[in-house]
């Protein structure tokens, strides 16, 4: 639709313009650049053609992710609860093939804790996630405080409950549950204290997310759209139906919430979405064309081919990349190392780990979206909160090193690899004092000790004098005097006395 407006507009335009004689020949002229510079086509001939990254995503550095829904009521395993509650002696293997493997903890405390899935399934969940402490100026404010810039709420999950007003399903947190537009009051908040305000589309995947047996309520016609149409049969191929079903959901979202980010999970990169991807891709960039400005498509693309390198924002899940990418991208990881929903038995990573996952980020030209998962009741769990906010406390003595920065000619010294690729965080180990990343901005390189040095000294291999001559260092957040000296074997810095954060510690180098 937004495509035939373009069009007519366009059309319009030409005849008013050459009706005007030749003195509007060069406006005309302005015209057809502007209009075949800006109107993408669903292909990727024209995307790739049209589309540059926005600049403003890349100075960005810092986001928060939010695993917010009806999952966090049982509160159990994962937000994948909803589709492990119904894995009973026969269990979906990531083929989709049957396996015998015996019943899940997700289905043994189900049937222990609320009774037969049959008789008490994911949906009777809806009624109870009531988010009666829900305050989205709160939450907005906490991320203000821990120094991200854009805000990323899931918007649908896999378990297909809307966490917005939804023109397409009933399924929704204005309809059922909280009885609140959960992203509208977000999207509001945020963007009237000056964040940048994200969705996450994970919908693709409902489609094969619920086991569909008899014993279970999967199956009854009443909640097909919650569950999906799809049949007892779990290699039956994603339905037109459902395809069309996932456009109108994500397009509805897209209309009414204008995100200046949109992120997709998983299944969209499968073979079942192949015409959808360049549909959504060019659907969605005239949309910002339209708003008036610059967004962001995000992907996990675990299959490469899928959105061609150049035409969204590549992302990783709980990993990271070995080295610079010229091109953005992000991590997505959570707070918890065992979810990304609030579960009662959460465990959170340190706030020193989070921090040095951000800092060896930005130096490979990355952002960090960071996940936290709030109860069903709405607020956030203090554990979480003094995480944020401490990760806040360091960006407010240390942030000139990180926003708006670009990489520099390394990333990094030192003897600490990190895991590579999605999934890989867990093969991470703690970084030392010799292990340095650097990002540089207005003439100035900072290098980022990820750990205070030993013996209060380093020496910075990197920022040899016959590559690199420096004029002055200074450590962020410090009054004291550094002294330093530089050869061809490095720069040399003493440390002062008094350590000036409690985490990774910034030299700002002037070169």
């Amino acid at each position: 639709m937004a495509l035939k407006q373009n069009n007519l507009l366009f059309i319009l335009a030409l005849i008013f313009l050459t009706s005007c004689g030749s003195k509007n020949d060069k406006k005309v002229a302005e015209v057809v650049e502007k209009d075949s510079t800006m109107v993408y086509e669903p292909n990727w001939e024209s995307i790739k053609k049209h589309y540059k990254d926005p600049e403003w995503f890349n100075n960005q550095k810092f986001g928060i992710f939010i695993h917010w829904g009806v999952y966090a009521v049982p509160a159990f395993g994962s937000e994948w609860y909803p589709r492990n509650m119904y894995m009973d002696e026969d269990r979906l293997s990531a083929t989709l093939e049957v396996e015998k493997k015996g019943a899940t903890r997700e289905h043994l405390h189900h049937v222990k804790t609320y009774g037969n899935p049959k008789e008490f399934g994911y949906k009777d969940f809806v009624p109870l996630f009531k988010a009666e402490k829900f305050n989205a100026a709160e939450w907005i404010d906490l991320f203000k405080k821990s120094g991200a810039k854009y805000v990323v709420p899931v918007a649908d999950h896999h378990d297909g409950f809307a966490m917005y007003k939804s023109n397409t399903t009933r399924w929704n947190s204005v309809n059922m549950g909280p009885k609140k537009d959960i992203i509208g009051e977000l999207f509001k908040e945020g963007r009237r204290k000056g964040l940048i305000m994200g969705a996450s589309s994970h919908y693709a995947f409902n489609w094969s997310f619920y086991n569909k047996k008899d014993a279970f309520d999967t199956t009854d016609p009443e909640f097909a759209d919650l569950y999906s149409k799809k049949g007892t049969d779990p290699n039956e191929p994603v339905s037109e139906e459902f395809k069309e079903q996932w456009w109108n959901r994500t397009v509805d979202l897209i209309d009414n919430y204008q995100p200046d980010i949109l992120w997709f999970d998983f299944m969209l990169d499968k073979p079942a979405f192949k015409e959808y991807r360049p549909k959504i891709a060019a659907y969605y960039y005239n949309k910002g064309i339209e708003w008036g400005k610059e967004v962001v498509l995000q992907d996990k693309n675990f299959d490469h081919d899928a959105f061609p390198e150049g035409t969204v924002i590549y992302d990783l899940e709980r990993g990271k990349l070995p080295g610079i990418r010229e091109l953005p991208w992000q991590t997505d990881t959570s707070i918890g190392k065992n979810s990304w929903c609030h579960v009662t038995d959460w465990e959170s990573k340190t706030a020193n780990q989070l921090i040095d996952d951000l800092v060896d980020i930005v130096s490979k030209n990355g952002n960090l979206l960071l996940n936290v998962g709030p109860k069903a009741d709405g607020t956030i769990p203090n554990d979480q909160k003094d995480i944020l906010l401490e990760i806040g406390d360091w960006l407010s003595v240390n942030g000139e090193a990180i926003y708006n920065t670009k990489y520099w000619d390394v990333f990094g010294e030192g003897p600490t690899e990190v895991g590579k690729g999605h999934h890989s965080e867990g093969k991470n180990k703690e970084f030392t004092g010799q292990d340095i990343r650097f990002t540089q901005k207005d003439g100035k390189l900072f290098a980022i000790m990820m750990a205070w040095p030993k013996n209060n000294n380093v020496n910075i291999i990197s920022v040899k004098k016959s590559k690199t001559a420096v004029t002055g260092v200074k450590m962020l957040g410090s009054n004291s005097k550094i002294k330093w000296s530089q050869d061809d074997t490095g720069l040399k810095v003493e440390m002062p006395v008094e350590k000036p954060c409690n985490h990774a510690f910034v030299l700002e180098i002037t070169i």
